[in-house]
């Protein structure tokens, strides 16, 4: 026969094992959930992702009076990833609104094909949110043969959202940055 005594110790023991699992599932659930978050709200200098057809008009491109920002683009590897990563240039001066096109260059320098993934921020932070992507070589993985040289587009525009932010609206240099890392097998 139970007592009362026995029926809470068990109840406590599930509710702690329930409790273990839920944060366990917490913890491998808050990186995609960050990532996630990051993306959406361009928190922490992370890029927007767009298509095509959420580009300003013509019309609303002209409206803001051909009104300039520069983007410098910055390339590293990780430790152990035998690539040389670099744009093709350092800087565009794009007009905000209008869709734009710069290209990276990797090199496979070892002896066996390897498999490079991406991670990508711009500098300052809040200009994070107005840097929409359209294409880029950051939503894939990228496999190079030993040797093998490519180029990598990035298709982006500055949302012409960022004038409209008193916090924002004085950046006058953006920076995007990529940093290569090596995949697991």
């Amino acid at each position: 026969m139970t007592t009362q005594l026995e029926i809470a110790k068990r109840r406590t023991g599930w509710l702690a094992a329930l409790g273990a699992v839920s944060m366990i599932g917490a913890a491998y659930a808050a990186v995609p959930l960050y990532r996630l978050f990051c993306q959406v709200t361009g928190y922490n200098g992370t890029v927007s992702r767009a298509d095509a057809s959420s580009l300003p008009d013509a019309a609303r491109v002209q409206a803001l009076g051909g009104q300039m920002i520069r983007i410098r683009f910055d390339a590293t590897t990780a430790a152990g990833l035998p690539w040389r990563f670099k744009p093709r240039q350092i800087t565009n001066d794009i007009k905000i609104g209008e869709k734009a096109l710069a290209y990276y260059t990797a090199t496979n320098t070892s002896a066996k094909t390897i498999v490079g993934r991406a991670t990508y921020n711009v500098s300052p932070d809040t200009a994070g949110q107005y840097f929409r992507k359209i294409e880029c070589f950051c939503f894939t993985e990228q496999s190079l043969a030993p040797g093998q040289t490519v180029e990598m587009p990035v298709i982006y525009y500055i949302d012409p959202a960022i004038l409209d932010d008193p916090s924002a609206n004085r950046i006058s240099e953006i920076t995007l940055s990529y940093t290569f890392f090596p995949q697991a097998d």
